[in-house]
């Protein structure tokens, strides 16, 4: 893999910007660097390394491990699908990847199952094909990428932050604004590991919402995110105090709704292989819908 460095990683770490490439943790990037997979400029270099506009990053990973999650035949909602990538509507409560407490049942064993095991090997055993993540609780719009090209190609994408995402949701109180954008970087709760938090050390994040309907408790919103942020929108909202509806980590929980009314609702991206602009939208799913309905 190959990224030339533009302009907004001068200055930068090594590490860090590498991280954010490749949507992988740092300790994973640095454990990289110390094998000798990167080269910046054609060497080997510190994890501490600052960057340069134009500067080569070459990473050259090691052949995927054989995976030890299991293909499992659990129907998709596939919005869009081609030899490069695919498109998946995924439903609240289903976990993304095989991790602790949840290893089968996942997105992954689906995707196994439905590409035949034609997914890409950057994110390694545990998350083939996946590019980004969305919460368990939270549905809609995902990109899989089926080969290694279309994923470093969405990767880029994302990293220079021109896939569009937008989200729908619906939050606790009255607004004061009708829009704005949410400006505040975000990283590990000091009080909490498990959750995130508005820190001033955080990466940098952006929110921007608009007003859609504003109900007597509660407001729907629609929301894009300039960056991608672990819980972005999520930890956002509850930084304005307009926690989203249900969700019991950030907010408080519902026992109407039985987890967090948020949707990935549009996706907007340049294909890999045509370089033409795809567009997917989702329908709000009957959960948020019945909801709605109820505050109407």
């Amino acid at each position: 893999m190959r990224f030339r460095l533009t302009e907004e990683f001068h200055g930068e770490r090594l590490d860090q910007t590498l991280a954010i490439l490749l949507d992988k943790s740092r300790s994973f990037v640095q454990q990289a660097i110390a094998d000798g997979q990167v080269l910046l400029n054609g060497k080997t270099a510190k994890k501490s390394a600052v960057l340069l506009e134009q500067d080569e990053i070459v990473c050259v990973f090691p052949e995927p491990m054989e995976l030890a999650a299991q293909p499992e035949d659990i129907a998709l909602d596939v919005r869009y699908e081609d030899k490069d990538l695919l498109v998946v509507n995924k439903p609240r409560g289903m976990v993304v990847h095989p991790a602790p407490g949840h290893a089968a049942h996942t997105l992954v064993n689906a995707l196994l199952y439905h590409c035949k095991g034609q997914l890409s090997g950057i994110n390694g055993v545990i998350r083939p094909g996946i590019v980004h993540r969305i919460d368990k609780d939270t549905s809609g719009l995902l990109i899989v990428a089926k080969n290694d090209f279309a994923h470093a190609s969405l990767a880029e994408q994302l990293a220079a932050r021109s896939i569009k995402r937008e989200y729908q949701a619906i939050v606790h109180g009255m607004l004061k604004e009708s829009h704005g954008v949410i400006d505040a970087p975000i990283g590990r709760c000091p009080k909490d590991r498990k959750k995130m938090a508005v820190i001033a050390s955080g990466k940098p994040a952006r929110t921007h919402y608009e007003l859609i309907e504003q109900y007597e408790k509660y407001a729907a919103l629609r929301l894009q995110l300039e960056t991608g942020r672990t819980h972005q929108i999520r930890v956002h909202m509850a930084h304005l105090r307009h926690p989203v509806a249900g969700d019991a980590v950030y907010g408080m929980a519902d026992k109407q709704l039985q987890g967090q009314c948020l949707h990935a609702a549009k996706l907007a991206f340049l294909h890999p292989g045509t370089g033409r602009q795809v567009q997917i939208e989702a329908e709000l799913p009957t959960y948020y819908m019945s909801f709605l309905e109820g505050l109407r």
